[in-house]
Formats: C-alpha cells, structure tokens, sequence
C-alpha cells in the first residue's frame, strides 16, 4: 500500500501539469523564471559580504571566476564547481571560515 501511495504522489505532478504544458503563460515563464531564480539567489548569497576587508576576497573571487567560466564555456555544471572550488578552498584554507 505505502509503495502505491508513493508512487502516486510521485507521478501527481506530472499528471496534473501536463495540460499546462501548452499554455503561453507557462511557455513564457519558463524563459524567464530561470534568470529571475539566479539574481535572487546571487541577492541572497552575497547580503551578508562585506563590501570591503579580506572577508570579501573569497565570494568576490568566486563569483568573478563563475561569471567568467560561464562566459566562457557556457557550461553550468563547470561554473558552479569552479566558483565553488575558488571559493572553499581560499575560505578554509587561508582565511579560516
């Protein structure tokens, strides 16, 4: 029983989002959401950086080098690891966070 509830609530969405699939609304959304998201997120990742001190070095750095990545290659999965790396490996190591 729990396997078919399981399965049920997995498949729900779809189910209830493919006749949505063809609505204009939905089409238009989904060129523009994907940017929306990322400003927010950049917003709330960089809030609480100071604008200036060595506490900046490291997100400034890596948000630097995943703009450039991304520029660059046009591969997401290579500008979120770089920027990642840029950015734990200087925080853990030299700055001590």
């Amino acid at each position: 029983m729990s396997t078919a509830v399981t399965w049920a609530l997995r498949a729900l969405p779809f189910v209830a989002l493919a006749p949505l699939r063809a609505s204009s609304t939905v089409r238009y959304l989904s060129t523009r959401m994907p940017v929306g998201v990322m400003v927010l997120l950049l917003a709330y990742c960089l809030r609480d950086v100071p604008v200036t001190g060595i506490g900046a070095l490291a997100p400034l750095t890596a948000l630097a080098v995943t703009v450039g990545l991304h520029l660059w290659r046009r591969n997401a999965l290579l500008s979120i690891l770089g920027g990642t790396t840029v950015h734990v490996v200087p925080a853990s190591t030299f700055l001590g966070h």
